[in-house]
């Protein structure tokens, strides 16, 4: 049966809204048509972290990539996916090149091998997350998006490093430790302490040195909100603060970033939100 575009659409509404509660409630609060672009390009970060994470339908980053391609050449795609991709790409003016990145970053995760540097991991966090800045920003500043775009970048960035931070004990039974290696030495935190899910002094610092880095990227993408869209502002806003909350989520929590979820409550977001709709308000 053939489906219109707006069902396509909301099949992208659908995966973000179901594994992305903070992104859903900030880029809700779009217009309709930005709205719409945003949920297509989050559905295709979420295709790819799930071929990964989830071994999704029997995908392979290579087939998805091959898909990829196809669509850079024009070809038509019969998916809900791509037929939504397809048309933002037909409105904004979106490099295709931070989508190619993106599967290379997920590669990495597919490949794991241990950050030695803090470079390495920003690198990384640019490829999953900073990535998703570069597509993101012609929706939201169709006129400033060039000047925009790194510091949007930044946000990702700010962004992946929260999620480390957030999922330590998760990734670890995984396998996966993206705290660098160097800056683990640094504050004497080893590989047992992590394995034993040790919660001390020198975790605390490691933590809060990585949460520092992640705020200064925060901070330098709060200092470009100038450069968005006035209909952007408040909610790509949201989206920053409701994610940087997560962090003072795991300080309450005694950094416990093992037994148990950190996330922001229902409650915890309607404030958040309140905040920046009066403020923008007092403002204008």
């Amino acid at each position: 049966m053939k489906t219109s575009l707006d069902d396509d659409f909301l099949f992208c509404e659908n995966i973000i809204k179901q594994n992305s509660q903070s992104f859903y409630t900030a880029f809700s609060l779009l217009e309709k048509k930005e709205a719409q672009a945003v949920y297509a390009v989050y559905a295709f970060c979420r295709k790819a972290d799930d071929i990964v994470d989830k071994s999704d339908n029997g995908y392979s980053l290579k087939k998805f990539e091959d898909e990829l391609k196809n669509f850079e050449k024009g070809h038509y795609i019969d998916s809900p996916l791509w037929r939504a991709l397809r048309s933002v790409f037909d409105r904004y003016e979106i490099s295709i090149q931070p989508f190619y990145d993106m599967l290379s970053g997920q590669r990495m995760d597919q490949n794991f091998s241990f950050f030695s540097t803090q470079e390495e991991l920003e690198n990384y966090c640019y490829l999953v997350a900073g990535t998703v800045g570069m597509m993101l920003a012609p929706i939201i500043a169709v006129k400033n998006h060039k000047i925009l775009a790194p510091f949007a970048v930044d946000l990702g960035k700010a962004m992946q490093i929260t999620n480390i931070l957030r999922d330590i004990g998760e990734d670890f039974a995984m396998k996966r430790v993206y705290l660098p290696l160097k800056v683990m030495k640094m504050f004497r935190y080893s590989m047992d302490d992590l394995s034993k899910n040790t919660i001390n002094r020198n975790f605390k610092n490691l933590w809060e040195y990585e949460a520092k880095i992640a705020k200064n990227y925060y901070d330098r993408f709060l200092s470009a909100v100038e450069y968005l869209d006035e209909k952007s502002i408040k909610p790509v806003l949201a989206s920053a603060l409701l994610y940087q909350k997560i962090l003072d989520k795991v300080r309450e929590n005694g950094y416990d970033c093992f037994g148990s979820r950190n996330y922001v409550t229902q409650d915890e977001k309607k404030i958040i939100i309140s905040s920046i709709f009066l403020r923008e308000e007092r403002r204008v």
